[in-house]
This record gives C-alpha cells, structure tokens and sequence, in this order.
C-alpha cells in the first residue's frame, strides 16, 4: 500500500500537476493539504476519473483538506475533535482495506507567525498552541484505540535543526521556536512514530522549498511534512520517502509529496 501526502498549494491551480504525478507514481491513498476550495470547486470528476473515492473539507481561497482513496471510505470526521476552528485543517478518514479497517489523516497544522504588517501580533502563534493542544488530546486518544492509524500532512514543524537548511536563520520563526518543537514531541513521546526518521535517521529529507530565489536548486529547504503512525502502522512500515518529481514539474506546488509503503 501506497500513501501520500501533499500540500498542494490550490489543487485547481496545481491540477494537472497533481494528476500527472497521481498517474506515474499511482498511490493508493493521497492526504492532500491547502486545497484553497470549497466543496462545489473541488475538481471531484478529475479525481473520480483517476480512480479515487473523495472526501474534503474545503474553505475558500484558504487551507483546506482532502482524503483521497482507492479503498472505500467508511467514514469521515471533519475537524479536530474538542476544538472549534472556522479553518479547514483536519479530516480524519477510515478506510475498508481488504475488509480490515485503517484511520487516515489528513493535517494541516497552523503556521503561527504573525502577519508581515504586524510583526508584534502574536494571535495566530497562540492559535497555533492551542491547536496543537487540542491535537494531542486527540492523538493520545487515538493511540489508546490500538487502531492501526496514519496521520499525514504540513505540520508546519522544523523539529531539529537538521530539519532546515539554515537554523540560525529559523531560530524565531514559529514552525521552530521551543514551545512548538515541545509540542510535537510530546506528541511523539505518547507512542507515536515519525516514519520518515524510523527509515532515514540522518538525511534532510526536505519537503518544502521557497518559491523566490534559488532555493529549489541549492536545496535550501526544511522537514515540515511528516507522517505519524501508530505502533500497529510502524509494524508494517516498509519505506517512507519524499518524491521531488512534482515540485521539479510545470507550475509546481512549493511542497512535495511525503510517500508511505507499507506492507498489507
């Protein structure tokens, strides 16, 4: 099984981008991130026609998300739970995988930094940490099911500086600063595992580089797409890794897909 997860940056702008990558690399489930459309605008007949059952919790012009599948969707909660949030950010998915059930997530965790005119307004950092509260109350509650689960997306999370081409340039930034970082280590201590690390102790493993610049080309990146599973996930882990051929395609998102393979 193959699965993926992508923040797309606008599906309908990154559509055939995005249907020419779903038609090489052929992943059975896709965690689209940043879709920026609500339910009437999403290109569903494309989806459909490349073969995949679509669920979506869409917005206008913002965030967004998507769980597209191969498999049945059984059913789907929108939002994450205990937290009331007027942003698309989390859906959460079960799939019918040969008759045996497996919860699939779609994320996209707030950014937190301030806007570029009010460098002092710290409202959306605070947002972040709520939400990142909220996120680990469900986790732990997920983890406590025994379930097998994936939890994909933007987490917008620099967890070490091995995550980011330049650190010391990061150092306040809000996907880096130390109460972020705690947060989602917390959530990785309740038992949960960062597929990319189990598999790729030491390498960068970028998902994301800056449109301006020269930043593609002189790999100036950072880690902030991650996939967490639980413990009966990580037991059937085979590989997990980034394919950069759709951030190097026409009109490219600036991420790239984060692939899962695990075994049944």
């Amino acid at each position: 099984m193959k699965i993926a997860t992508y923040n797309v940056n606008s599906v309908n702008a990154r559509l055939p981008n995005l249907l020419k990558w779903l038609g090489e690399a052929v992943p059975d489930v896709v965690l689209l991130q940043e879709i920026k459309c609500e339910f009437n605008d999403f290109p569903r007949f494309d989806l459909q026609l490349a073969g995949y059952d679509i669920r979506m919790l869409g917005q206008k012009s913002y965030n967004g998300v998507a769980v597209l599948s191969r498999y049945k969707i059984k059913s789907v909660r929108e939002g994450l739970p205990g937290f009331e949030d007027e942003n698309a950010r989390y859906l959460e998915a079960v799939l019918d995988v040969d008759g045996a059930e497996l919860i699939v997530a779609a994320i996209y965790l707030p950014n937190g930094n301030p806007p570029y005119n009010n460098p002092d307004d710290d409202s959306k950092f605070v947002y972040k940490l709520r939400w990142m509260e909220a996120f680990y109350q469900h986790t732990r509650e997920l983890l406590d099911s025994g379930k097998k689960v994936v939890l994909g997306g933007d987490y917008n999370v620099i967890l070490t500086d091995n995550d980011v081409y330049d650190p010391a340039a990061f150092r306040n930034n809000a996907l880096c600063r130390e109460e972020v970082r705690q947060r989602f280590m917390a959530v990785l201590y309740q038992g949960w595992y960062d597929a990319y690390r189990v598999k790729h102790p030491d390498e960068t493993g970028y998902t994301f580089w800056d449109y301006s610049g020269n930043a593609l080309n002189a790999d100036w990146g950072m880690r902030i797409d991650y996939f967490l599973l639980s413990p009966k996930a990580v037991d059937a882990l085979v590989d997990c890794y980034v394919d950069k051929s759709p951030r190097l395609g026409e009109k490219p998102s600036d991420h790239t897909p984060l692939v899962l393979e695990l075994d049944g």
